[in-house]
């Protein structure tokens, strides 16, 4: 972690800025070989649910998550299984780090009755309480005083759980995120705010929707812990939110980090991506998070090649499979239309 300082024009000493671009720590072959499983399970599933989509067995709105792996990676062994999850609609590879098969995911983005939310949710929405992750919300910003509640539950629970809730540099312009920035401190609420700045809001740079163009910063307003992270690494990942869970489970409160990194495909599926030059993204594509990982991997000799192709092999034919499940599996029926609307079963406003 690399310290520096944030000051005004008039050079007077604001707020200190930390910075994790390099990781100190020794990490195991095990959480290695973990973050290349998580990231190329993502990826794979990601390329095939493209494919899908143009052969529209896929519809509606589709976000796709690859170039963006490390994040759902690293954060995967910085976090417990009791801890929770929330995100925006860039939701699928978050569903699968913390769970939910390929075959559920896939049957979702069918549209299908054995989806992860019963074909009701789609691409979008996402949603697996008995893995602990709560959406997938296409409302931008919903998300982020919900991930504060979900932690404050917790909190009042008296528990030593978090919530890790997600959100893109574009749902930053949203008055929630600074309403439940003010709450979370007041009330040292254990979350981990994480903005997934991949520079782009839909098809708008971050540089023409603020004059704050390091988003972290914005934390200092209400003296929130606040950094800045490299997303193309597991290891900055990793260190980032583990130190930030440390604090959340001391009782000191929340943290937020911004954790810079790229998505590889536009916007949505029906993004062409105009708006940015090929260089810039094969820029990206050089630091790609997966081979970095698999470089480590061969350097360390933590696994062979041989061995790294057999588990991308059985992701492949795992990612495969779903497919087939997704397609021979029945739509929903008619009557779910009115079922987990409402909490109360017999809910006396519903019509027939």
């Amino acid at each position: 972690m690399k310290q520096e300082q944030w000051t005004n024009p008039n050079n007077v000493l604001i707020s200190p800025r930390f910075t994790y671009s390099m990781s100190k720590t020794k990490f195991t072959k095990e959480q290695y070989i973990q973050w290349f499983k998580t990231m190329m399970q993502t990826r794979r599933f990601e390329e095939k649910s493209a494919q899908m989509y143009g052969q529209q067995k896929i519809k509606g709105f589709c976000h796709l998550y690859i170039g963006q792996e490390a994040l759902t990676a690293g954060m995967m062994t910085a976090i417990t299984k009791e801890d929770s999850v929330i995100t925006a609609y860039r939701d699928h590879g978050h569903a699968l780090a913390m769970g939910s098969t390929s075959n559920e995911v896939m049957a979702e983005l069918f549209g299908k009755a054995t989806g992860v939310t019963k074909g009701k949710g789609g691409s979008m929405h996402m949603f697996d309480v008995k893995n602990n992750f709560y959406g997938g919300h296409g409302i931008v910003g919903a998300q982020i005083p919900l991930g504060a509640g979900l932690a404050f539950a917790e909190k009042y629970k008296g528990t030593k759980n978090i919530n890790v809730c997600f959100f893109g540099d574009g749902a930053v312009r949203q008055g929630a995120l600074h309403e439940a920035f003010n709450m979370a401190m007041l009330w040292k609420i254990p979350v981990i705010f994480i903005c997934e700045n991949n520079e782009y809001a839909m098809g708008t740079s971050v540089s023409r929707t603020t004059n704050v163009l390091d988003i972290y910063k914005i934390g200092a307003a209400y003296e929130m812990p606040s950094f800045q992270v490299d997303g193309m690494k597991c290891e900055t990942v990793h260190d980032a939110i583990s130190e930030a869970a440390e604090r959340a489970r001391a009782g000191e409160g929340p943290t937020f980090l911004e954790i810079k990194t790229y998505r590889y495909r536009g916007h949505s599926m029906s993004d062409p991506a105009s708006y940015r030059t090929k260089d810039e993204l094969n820029s990206y594509k050089d630091i790609d998070p997966i081979e970095t990982t698999r470089k480590t991997i061969l350097e360390k000799k933590y696994a062979t090649e041989e061995e790294l192709e057999a588990i991308e092999d059985e992701i492949i034919e795992e990612v495969n499979a779903s497919v087939k499940f997704a397609e021979e599996s029945p739509l929903p029926d008619a009557s779910e239309l009115y079922t987990n609307v409402y909490v109360e079963d017999d809910y006396p406003f519903i019509f027939d």
